[in-house]
């Protein structure tokens, strides 16, 4: 059975879209996926390189985030009012394929209280496109305890196929839509969006090899007290359905700050683990 991981909440945007797809699979693993072997290190992997794309358009897309930025976040996880930290940063832009990406990596980790229980890290990275602001590639790396993970997902979007890969397994094979994105550069991608009242947005969201439709509908801003300060924000209710439409995960929603830099300030979903809150302390 594939459990429900803190990483759910810890690696951001994963408490919204990504690993709220996961939560399902409590209940039913996927029959397709084969057991990951013990890891060659316990040290996070190199991403594979990210597949040949089709050509990128001729300019950039206009994001409002730039290299280096550091958002930091206290997380929430039931009775803890703040049970761990995450962080996402846009580390550096690089070559990818024929095009030049975004390397965004999010980590999380919880308290030393917490982790004198169960020692836990998470870390999502993502490549996104510069370009047309698509995910090339995502991979996730974690420790629960003595067990040690590396998935990778690649994106071949000219022959619309995916490829999830865990440690050295044989690569699964999947179809995808031309425009599916990973958890991560769903998030990015948001902050870029020019959102008003009654917007509703569709995207096509891949979690390990199983695709899902994550739903967002902007309601009017509001005003959001996080450690950071007060802060205005657009409203984002968020439903994520699994492939016979059927929602997964509640309470789903997430505020993005309506200043120019679209800051995502509170995430937030309820899981078969707990109630998960990520707030923003600070962004650099």
């Amino acid at each position: 059975m594939r459990a429900v991981s803190f990483s759910a909440a810890v690696v951001l945007l994963a408490a919204a879209i990504g690993v709220a797809g996961q939560q399902q699979t409590l209940a039913q693993a996927p029959p397709r996926r084969p057991a990951a072997p013990a890891p060659k290190s316990t040290a996070p992997q190199k991403p594979a390189p990210a597949q040949k794309a089709a050509p990128a358009p001729a300019k950039e897309a206009v994001v409002p985030f730039r290299v280096g930025e550091t958002l930091t976040y206290d997380v929430a996880w039931s009775t803890f009012l703040v049970a761990g930290s995450a962080t996402s940063r846009v580390v550096e832009k690089r070559p990818a394929g024929n095009s030049s990406a975004y390397y965004l990596v999010a980590e999380g980790r919880p308290l030393p209280l917490i982790a004198r229980l169960y020692a836990l890290y998470y870390k999502m990275d993502s490549l996104m496109d510069s370009y047309t602001s698509l995910s090339h590639r995502t991979s996730l790396y974690k420790e629960e305890g003595s067990r040690k993970r590396m998935a990778t997902t690649t994106f071949d979007r000219a022959a619309k196929r995916g490829q999830f890969t865990v440690q050295t397994d044989a690569p699964i094979e999947f179809q995808i839509p031309v425009d599916v994105q990973d958890g991560l550069a769903t998030l990015y991608w948001l902050r870029s969006r020019n959102l008003k009242p009654g917007d509703h947005l569709t995207v096509p969201v891949s979690d390990e090899g199983i695709l899902y439709k994550a739903n967002f509908d902007v309601g009017a801003p509001e005003q959001i007290k996080v450690p950071l300060g007060t802060i205005t924000a657009w409203n984002l209710k968020i439903t994520v359905l699994d492939s016979t439409n059927q929602p997964v995960g509640k309470n789903i929603a997430a505020w993005i700050s309506t200043d120019p830099r679209r800051l995502p300030v509170r995430l937030q979903a309820d899981l078969p683990v707990g109630n998960f809150g990520l707030t923003l302390r600070s962004a650099q």
